[in-house]
C-alpha cells in the first residue's frame, strides 16, 4: 500500500499548506517524532483556530488566550483532531516550526531532524480512541517512508524541551500508543 501522495505527502491527510516552514539542513535525516499537543482556545476543540494559527489567519484580538499568539510563526507537520481527522501542513521533507529551543541525545534544534505531531488535547484531558487509531496509523506509515524512524525515536514535547513544555501531558497513555504500533 503506498502512503504518499508525492515526497511527503501523506495520502490520508487533508492538505493545508503553512507559510511557517524552511529547508532542513543538508544531510539531515528524519530520525525523531515529536509528539505536542494544542487546543485554542485552551481547552476548546473543535474549531478552526489551530489551523487559522498554523496557517497565519489566526484573528489573535477575537479572544483573551491569542494575545501571546499575535506575530507567532509556528507550524507541525501534523495535526490530529479529536474525531480522528489528520490535517498535514508541512511537507515531511521540510522543517515545520513546532519544536523551538529543543535538544534530544545531544543534539539541538529538534526541528532540523524531527517529525511533528500535534493532538487536540490538553495535558491533563484524555485524548480519544480516534485520536489513539489515526495516531499510530500515522505513525506507521511515517516509520515506512524514514526508516531512521523507530520507536525508541518517538517522544514528547516535554522530553525534547523539559524547561518549557509540558504536553503532551501526564494523562497520554504512551503504552496505548506503542502498543498500536505493533
Amino acid at each position: 500500500m503506498d502512503n504518499s501522495v508525492g515526497d511527503g505527502l501523506i495520502d490520508i491527510a487533508k492538505w493545508v499548506p503553512s507559510p511557517n516552514f524552511d529547508e532542513r539542513p543538508e544531510g539531515a535525516i528524519i530520525d525523531l517524532l515529536v509528539i505536542h499537543n494544542i487546543s485554542l482556545p485552551a481547552g476548546k476543540f473543535d474549531g478552526d483556530y489551530v489551523e487559522q494559527l498554523f496557517t497565519n489567519c489566526l484573528d489573535c484580538d477575537i479572544h483573551p488566550d491569542f494575545r501571546d499568539l499575535k506575530d507567532l510563526k509556528v507550524s507541525c507537520h501534523f495535526f490530529i483532531k479529536r474525531n480522528g481527522e489528520l490535517i498535514q501542513f508541512v511537507n515531511c521533507e521540510l522543517r515545520a516550526w513546532h519544536a523551538g529551543i529543543s535538544e534530544h541525545n545531544g543534539r539541538n534544534n529538534c526541528n532540523d531532524f524531527s517529525l511533528g505531531i500535534e493532538l487536540e488535547g490538553t495535558d491533563d484531558k484524555p485524548y480519544t480512541d480516534a485520536q489513539y487509531l489515526r495516531l499510530s496509523e500515522l505513525t506507521k506509515i511515517l516509520m515506512s517512508l524514514y526508516p531512521a524512524l523507530t520507536t525508541e525515536n518517538i517522544v514528547g514535547h516535554s522530553d525534547i524541551a523539559p524547561s518549557r513544555k509540558s504536553d503532551p501531558g501526564i494523562i497520554f497513555d504512551w503504552d496505548r500508543y506503542k502498543t498500536g504500533l505493533i
